[in-house]
Parts: C-alpha cells; sequence; structure tokens
C-alpha cells in the first residue's frame, strides 16, 4: 500500500511538473482578414492568446501596431524620413500614408478592454485588462480593426502602383515581456521584436491576386460567384510573416535538398538551371554551417535586397560591373537568404541587441566567399588588365573590403558602438559598417582563437536558441565556456565602445637569431595583437601579443628576418596600418619605401603612398585651367594631408594653382569632436591681367551633439587671410595687400524640414574691424509649403578706407569677396553673365540697386515661400546706412525657380525700390542665377542621409 501511494505521489508530481510545459505553451494568432482593393483596407477580425511566461502579474499588455506608424507626419516614423533627408512622407497627402482604427477590443467573456494608444508612441497599444494575468495562465483577446495599407513608395511594403501588395508589419502582434515590456515604435528598421507565435491566417482577396507567403498553405476556397478566394496559412513559432499579393506572381519556386526557396530575384542572363544550382549551393552551406532549417519555406524579395544588399563595385551598372552576372546573382541569394535565415530563427531583439546576429550573418558569408572562392579580389574581373593592376586596390581580398567600410566611420570619427541601438546609428553605421566590425570580430576571434572554436560556439548557440527568445549574453556565455583564452578584450573593448585599434612599434633590436621589439599600443583599446617576422614576402614566424595598454616588451624567434611587422595580414580593423612596419636595419631610417601613382588609390600600409592627378578649373580671365595635382589622400581619410596643384591658364596664359596642408585631430569623447589646423595659398587672376595671391593659416574646432544622429554641428574657426594682388587697369585698386583676421563661429542644423544656421563673424584688419551675424531658417509645412528666411546684420566697429571706395563694405545684392572665400566665376565683373552670378551672403538682395554698398552698417531679411512646387516668391528688404547719408530702406521681389535647392537656381526680379524691373529694358540682364559646379560640394547633396 505505502508502495503504491510513493508511486502515485511520484506519478502526481511528475504530471504537475510537466503540465505547465503543456500549458504555457506560447502566444497564438487566429486572424481573419479581407482585402478590401477599392478602398485599399485590410478588415481584420484577430483573436489573441497572449500566454504570460514570466514570474510576474500583469494587468496591461502591449501590443505593436505598426501599420499606425503611417498616420502622422510627426510620428516617429515620419521624423526618422525627416531624420534621413526623404521628403516624401511629408510631402504625401493622407490617403496614401496608412494608419490603423480599433473598433473594438474584448475579452473572451465579451466584455470591453479600455485601450489606448501611448502620446509619445502612436503605433503601441496599452489595452488594460479586467482582471489580473498571472504567471503561467494566458489571456484571450478579441480584436476587429482596419488597416488602411500605405503607398509603397516609402518603404517597399504597402500598394504598388500596379495594385500589387507588399504586406509587412500588417496586423497588431502582443509585444515582449520579459520582466520588463519591450516595445518600441516602427522607424523603418526592420526591426519588430515579437515573441514565438503560432499563427493561424484565413485571408480573403479577389480572387484574380495569388498570395506568396512563407507559412503553410492550404488549397484555395473561392466563393460562391468565384470573385473572391480564400487562403489558411499556418505556422507555428513564427516572429512575424510578409504577404506578397500579385495579379501576375513573378516569384519563383527552387526546392533544394535542405528547404524550399521563394524568390523573386532574378537576373536575365542567368539561365534557370544555374539559379538553381546556386540556390541549393547557398543553402546547402548555410545547413551545414548553421544547423537545419526549421521550416519548409523561406521567402526572400527584392525589397529584402534592396534594403540590405551587398556594398560594393558588384553594385555597379552591367556595363560597368567587373563581376560575371551569375557571381552578382548569387551575391544577391546568398545575403539576402543568410539574412532571413537567422532572422527567422534566432528571436534576438533586433534594435537593442543587432549586433550579435550581424555578427553571425557576416561571419557566415564571409566564410562562404573564403570557401567557394578563395582567390577574389574586390575588383573582380578587373583584375585581368594591367592598369588596373597598378592599383593597391586590385590586390584586395573580397572580404577584405568589410574592414575597409567600417575603417570608413572610424577615420570619420563617426563610428560607434556594436551595442549601440539601431535607432541610435547613423544610417551607414546601422546599414553597412557596425555590421561589417561586426563579422570582422569573429574573424578576428577566428584568428585568435581558431575557426573551429567559432564554428562550435556558433552552432551550439543555434541549434540551443532556435526559435527561441535569446541574447548576445547567451552566446558570450557559450563562447567564453569553450575558449582557452580570456576574451573580455572582445566584450567589453572591441563590442561594447567605439574604442580604435592602433598599434606601431617603439623599439626593434636584433638579438642573434631572435628579435627585440617593443610594441605601443596608441589607443586605450586593450586588444591582441599579432607580430609577424618576415624576410622580403616570406613569414619567418608570427607570435601574438596579449592584451595590454601602453607599452609592451617581447622577444620573437626571426632567424634571417629584415623586418617585422604588426598585423600583416590586416584580420584586425587597426585604425591606422601605416605604422605597423620597421626593418630590422633601416637604410637612412626609412622603414617603408616611397611609391608615385597616377590617380588616387586604397592605402597601401607598406609603402609611402604619393599620388598625381590631373585637374581642370576655369573662371572668366584664366579661361581654362589645366594642371596637375600632387597629394597623399587616399579613399580613406587621413589626419594629415597636403596637396600641391600648379595650373596653367589657357586664357591668360598665366602660371595659377593653389597648394595647401591640414592636420585634424580627432577626440573620442565630449562634445570637441575634432580640432583641425592647416595653411593654404592659391594664386589665380582676379581680373584681366591681374592676378591674386592669398595665404592663410587657420585653426578649426569641431563641436557636435551626443546623439551621432543628429545633423547639429558647431565650429570655431580663427584665420589669418593675407591678400596680395597686382595692379589692374579695370578696377580701382588702392589697397592692393592687405591682412584680415577673421575669427567665425557657425552652429548648424541643416535639415531637410526644420533647417536652422546661424553664425557671427569677426575681422579686424589695420584699416577697419567689423562684426557680423547671420541666421537662415528653412521650414518645410505639414501643407508642403515651405518658409525660407534670412537674416543679416553688420557694422563697421572702425572703417578708415571709406575714401578709397566699397572694397571692404557691406554688399546688398553682391559682395566683394575681399577674403577670396566664394566661388566666382567672374569675380570682378559689372556686366554680362558673370555679374549676374548669385551667392547668398551679406544683404542676399537680387536685383541690383543704386545703393549696393553700405559703408556704416546694413542690416537685411531675405524670405521666400512656395507658390507651386518649385516655383516660389521671394521678398528682399532692408536698411542700408552710409556715412554721411540717412539710413535708406530698400526691397525687391520676385519669382525664384529651385531646380536644385541652393545648388540650381534662377531669381526673376519683378518689383523693387526701382519700380516695375519685369517692364523695364534689359530685363534678361536683371536676372540672377545660382550654379554650383564644384563635385565635392555637390556630392554633399547625396551623401548627407548616410551620415
Amino acid at each position: 500500500m505505502q508502495k503504491s501511494f510513493n508511486a502515485f505521489s511520484l506519478t502526481l508530481l511528475l504530471v504537475l511538473l510537466v503540465l505547465p510545459e503543456f500549458g504555457i505553451a506560447q502566444n497564438r494568432l487566429d486572424i481573419s482578414v479581407r482585402l478590401d482593393e477599392d478602398n485599399r483596407l485590410l478588415i481584420i477580425q484577430q483573436d489573441v492568446t497572449f500566454v504570460n511566461t514570466s514570474s510576474d502579474t500583469l494587468d496591461v499588455i502591449y501590443f505593436n501596431d505598426w501599420a499606425n506608424s503611417f498616420a502622422s507626419k510627426r510620428s516617429q516614423l515620419g521624423l526618422r524620413f525627416e531624420e534621413n533627408y526623404d521628403r516624401r512622407f511629408h510631402l504625401a497627402p493622407e490617403e496614401d500614408r496608412g494608419s490603423s482604427k480599433i473598433n473594438n477590443v474584448i475579452d473572451e467573456n465579451f466584455r470591453n478592454l479600455k485601450f489606448k494608444r501611448l502620446s509619445d508612441a502612436e503605433d503601441i497599444l496599452r489595452v488594460n485588462l479586467n482582471k489580473p494575468l498571472l504567471p503561467g495562465e494566458s489571456q484571450k483577446i478579441k480584436m476587429h480593426y482596419n488597416i488602411r495599407v500605405p503607398d509603397s513608395r516609402f518603404t517597399g511594403y504597402g500598394v504598388l502602383n500596379n495594385g500589387d501588395y507588399n504586406l509587412k508589419y500588417w496586423f497588431i502582434a502582443p509585444a515582449v515581456y520579459n520582466g520588463e515590456w519591450q516595445y518600441y515604435s516602427n522607424k523603418n528598421l526592420d526591426d519588430l521584436y515579437m515573441a514565438p507565435t503560432d499563427l493561424s491566417i484565413d485571408f480573403s482577396f479577389q480572387s484574380d491576386f495569388q498570395l506568396i507567403n512563407e507559412l503553410d498553405m492550404q488549397p484555395e476556397e473561392f466563393s460562391a460567384n468565384a470573385q473572391f478566394k480564400t487562403v489558411h496559412l499556418e505556422g507555428n513559432n513564427r516572429n512575424n510573416t510578409t504577404i506578397y499579393l500579385r495579379k501576375k506572381s513573378e516569384f519563383d519556386i527552387t526546392e533544394t535538398d535542405a528547404f524550399t526557396i521563394v524568390t523573386n530575384i532574378k537576373d536575365k542572363k542567368v539561365i534557370p538551371e544555374r539559379e538553381a544550382i546556386i540556390i541549393d549551393k547557398i543553402t546547402g552551406f548555410l545547413t551545414e554551417k548553421l544547423g537545419d532549417y526549421p521550416f519548409e519555406k523561406l521567402v526572400i524579395s527584392v525589397i529584402d535586397y534592396r534594403d540590405n544588399p551587398v556594398y560594393g563595385l558588384n553594385q555597379l551598372p552591367d556595363f560597368l560591373s567587373p563581376f560575371p552576372e551569375d557571381f552578382k546573382y548569387e551575391l544577391k541569394i546568398l545575403k539576402t537568404t543568410i539574412d532571413n535565415y537567422v532572422d527567422r530563427t534566432l528571436y534576438i531583439n533586433p534594435r537593442k541587441d543587432r549586433w550579435i546576429a550581424d555578427a553571425i550573418k557576416m561571419y557566415t558569408m564571409m566564410q562562404y566567399m573564403d570557401h567557394f572562392y578563395p582567390n577574389l579580389k574586390v575588383v573582380g574581373t578587373l583584375n585581368r588588365y594591367w592598369i588596373a593592376r597598378q592599383f593597391h586596390l586590385s590586390e584586395m581580398e573580397f572580404n577584405e573590403q568589410f574592414n575597409l567600410l567600417y575603417l570608413h566611420m572610424a577615420r570619420m570619427n563617426l563610428d560607434q558602438p556594436l551595442t549601440t541601438p539601431s535607432d541610435s546609428l547613423i544610417k551607414f553605421n546601422k546599414n553597412i559598417a557596425n555590421a561589417y566590425k561586426a563579422g570582422s570580430g569573429f574573424n578576428y576571434l577566428s584568428e585568435y582563437l581558431s575557426d573551429q572554436i567559432i564554428e562550435e560556439s556558433i552552432d551550439a548557440f543555434y541549434s540551443q536558441n532556435k526559435l527561441k527568445l535569446t541574447s548576445s549574453k547567451v552566446f558570450e556565455a557559450i563562447l567564453r565556456e569553450k575558449a582557452p583564452k580570456n576574451l573580455d578584450w572582445f566584450f567589453d573593448d572591441f563590442v561594447s565602445t567605439r574604442k580604435t585599434i592602433d598599434f606601431k612599434f617603439n623599439e626593434v633590436k636584433r638579438r642573434g637569431d631572435s628579435i627585440a621589439i617593443e610594441v605601443r599600443n596608441k589607443t586605450k583599446a586593450k586588444v591582441p595583437v599579432p607580430v609577424y617576422a618576415m624576410y622580403k614576402d616570406s613569414v619567418i614566424s608570427e607570435t601574438w601579443v596579449e592584451p595590454f595598454v601602453g607599452e609592451k616588451d617581447t622577444v620573437i624567434y626571426a632567424p634571417g628576418a629584415d623586418r617585422v611587422v604588426l598585423n600583416e595580414e590586416g584580420f584586425i580593423p587597426e585604425f591606422n596600418r601605416r605604422n605597423n612596419y620597421k626593418k630590422v636595419n633601416p637604410f637612412l631610417g626609412v622603414n617603408k619605401p616611397f611609391q608615385f601613382k597616377l590617380f588616387q588609390d586604397l592605402e597601401d600600409p607598406a609603402k609611402n603612398q604619393v599620388f598625381f592627378m590631373p585637374v581642370a578649373e576655369y573662371n572668366f580671365y584664366d579661361g581654362l585651367k589645366l594642371g596637375a595635382k600632387m597629394y597623399n589622400k587616399t579613399i580613406l581619410q587621413k589626419p594629415f594631408s597636403y596637396k600641391i596643384e600648379p595650373q596653367y591658364g589657357l586664357k591668360s596664359n598665366q602660371l595659377t594653382g593653389s597648394a595647401g596642408f591640414s592636420y585634424t585631430q580627432n577626440l573620442d569623447e565630449g562634445n570637441l569632436f575634432a580640432i583641425r589646423f592647416g595653411a593654404g595659398g592659391s594664386l589665380s587672376s582676379y581680373a584681366p591681367d591681374a592676378l591674386y595671391k592669398t595665404f592663410s593659416p587657420f585653426l578649426t574646432f569641431a563641436f557636435r551633439e551626443a546623439d551621432f544622429r543628429s545633423d547639429r554641428r558647431q565650429y570655431l574657426t580663427v584665420r589669418n587671410i593675407n591678400v596680395y594682388r597686382d595692379e589692374s587697369n579695370v578696377i580701382q585698386n588702392d589697397d592692393p595687400n592687405y591682412s584680415v583676421f577673421n575669427v567665425q563661429y557657425t552652429n548648424s542644423s541643416p535639415g531637410v524640414i526644420n533647417a536652422l544656421t546661424y553664425n557671427a563673424d569677426f575681422e579686424l584688419s589695420q584699416k577697419f574691424s567689423k562684426f557680423s551675424v547671420t541666421a537662415k531658417y528653412r521650414r518645410v509645412f505639414l501643407n508642403n509649403r515651405q518658409l525660407d528666411l534670412r537674416f543679416f546684420g553688420g557694422t563697421f566697429l572702425y572703417n578708415d578706407t571709406r575714401s578709397q571706395g566699397d572694397y571692404f563694405s557691406f554688399a546688398l545684392d553682391r559682395p566683394t569677396d575681399y577674403l577670396f572665400s566664394y566661388n566666382y566665376y567672374g569675380r570682378s565683373e559689372d556686366t554680362g553673365i558673370y555679374s549676374q552670378q548669385l551667392i547668398i551672403a551679406e544683404g542676399g538682395f537680387k536685383s541690383k540697386l543704386d545703393t549696393p554698398f553700405g559703408n556704416q552698417w546694413l542690416t537685411s531679411v531675405n524670405a521666400s515661400t512656395t507658390i507651386w512646387s518649385f516655383i516660389h516668391g521671394y521678398v528682399d528688404f532692408g536698411l542700408v546706412k552710409n556715412e554721411r547719408d540717412p539710413a535708406r530702406f530698400l526691397y525687391d521681389s520676385g519669382i525664384r525657380t529651385v531646380l536644385v535647392e541652393d545648388y540650381f537656381e534662377l531669381f526673376f526680379p519683378v518689383y523693387s525700390s526701382k519700380g516695375w524691373e519685369i517692364a523695364q529694358p534689359n530685363y534678361d540682364q536683371k536676372i540672377r542665377f545660382i550654379v554650383t559646379l564644384d563635385l565635392r560640394t555637390m556630392l554633399k547633396l547625396f551623401t548627407r542621409k548616410w551620415y
């Protein structure tokens, strides 16, 4: 009897222990959705089963309603578009933006549940429960809501121009609770965090559509009149699902031994049989490296690749691309398959803990390239040509570009820690640099530990955490357990900080068959580094120096070595490898040979590089200026740079040109992020048969916000401009030589919707001193009307140049540019097309009025606003004060056509202090224009959204 009781007790105990595992299970969503194509609506009836898997009692449940992130231009999504210099969402009408309308929310007893949207997050829904939800219990909630589908031009998802649909984040999903609620707004970062959920979806739509999706799909059911059909989708342990509706599907299905790939990524030049071989090769490799994919299908789309491509020369157009078509196709399939493979199976918080997923993805891709294309260069087939092989870029391995693109941001002092939340990353870091640094970090570890340890750690992490909520801390614990060495340096410095890595040799001395070296760590990053002893191009020995800060002495066995090299293979993403080389017995103290090359190249750390490049410029007096530039700038920025640029004017027959140098000291901490100093000089014509020479030393302090995504910058510049002018027979030149000490402060926030810039300028010279303030404001309103305002106020502190004319006076419409800071094409012209060039400075007027200068003080206001599209109306008004004359109030107005704002614009005067200018003679000579031909200036128009 006692034995029977004990057996019963044991059985009951086991049942009680096992039941919670089956009872808790996970969340479930039963969704019935109907597409109303005429109104672009999804009409949804949804049953939610939320399981409290925590040890806390819950009174509320938060839901992600990301479809509603499109409802307002001032939503977090709208503000993100604005930050990225994308106006499309801001300019879109309400019916194109999309929204979510909640009709009712009830519990399983059909009692209403109170709900509200968060004030600072319109796409997060808070639902109050009627009774507390205890640990291990589940709560059923019924929702009825409508989704207005947005236009696809904002994110690629929504209604396409041809009436097809790409639907992502289209249903309401419970947020994750793991001790605290993990919810956040949609910012177009592809990072919804959703717990493993069982999905059951009945989707009804017009029968001429086809539905493409990765869930298990049952046969279609048609309505009685066959106008509509319903597709039933089922899937367990999912973390979202994307649906594609097509009237004519462009998706192809490829079945492999591992799983089925469904994709619309195609290349017309790659035959279907070759596509199938490529896809089978990729799926087999991923299964071997990461483990079995737990689902039958994986859908990868053109949009997936567009949002996260492989950046490099493979993106060039076909007629310029150095790679064959099937390889470019393979790269697209590989990158997109790896991304979706990991995202669909490892449920890591993609906003707060993204780096570990990025590291696995990029390391897996690097392994694939090493395995199948071990000798592939970043320039691809261009390596066949002699001219291409003259560049160091042609020697770069394909996988080395990942370090390069991270170092691009490090050299610009814009890199961010891998642990930075993805919504706080600069776009270039989020899309490129941080993922590449994470993958390079795993490659660094594989060299320091071994490939086997990294691969085993990834395999264990994947197999143990597949289809579960997990984090980078779990991977860290696995890796630390398998690694025979301390890895604090990797997680504490490489991952968690933006400390750059930079080593150099202090001393190198021969001791018989050994070499005694002192290695200096130039930064605060406590990481290991390999030392190579080499003879010519052969490696004699490799020794790892364990993590240290400051200096460290070591002795390496190196019989016959003629030099030692740090990080010779370049797998460490080191800030500066140019100081990694040291000869044992250097000739005249030179450790690296000089190299002279035509055209800019990739930095070669083993050479002292000097580049030459032909240049061409133009101004009215010199005509076309041809010359050559000698410089040391490479693709990556350098702290010290110089250029010497002699030119010859074909019209003036004069030797012209410029020269200069600068040094930039980047600062890692604090708002002061860079100090730059240097000097520059130029020689050019300012009038017919008259040259000017300038020499200007400068010092600039650059400040930024703690939030790297903020585009606000502050600059304090101190410079001394020395000008020497030849006498001219054309213009008055009573004071040809002068020197001006200039201090300028600039505060700039150049947003695409709200832009504010102001600066203060102080000038001191022997015969005058002046002070001025300029403020510019631009605003695009919700009704798409743009307003531009500019204020200028300047006064002389003293002025002894009045008797010599207005060369140093404040200008109303065309500054004399006595500091030679503006890019005038004909700076001394009073008539003709060159005199109509407009540079918005000082007074900023567009009309040429009777009082064009102020030798005492000048104030002005410039304003313009939208009339229609790129046509604006403008008005300027101001006061001009000259000595012994009363202040004069002047004004002008007209039409401004904005082709490319601030770069290409035309101004047509209409009415001013001179009357109706549009009716006056020679009106064509009154038209003013802004034209920017400087390629570096124009490039900022395209790069500003990335930095």
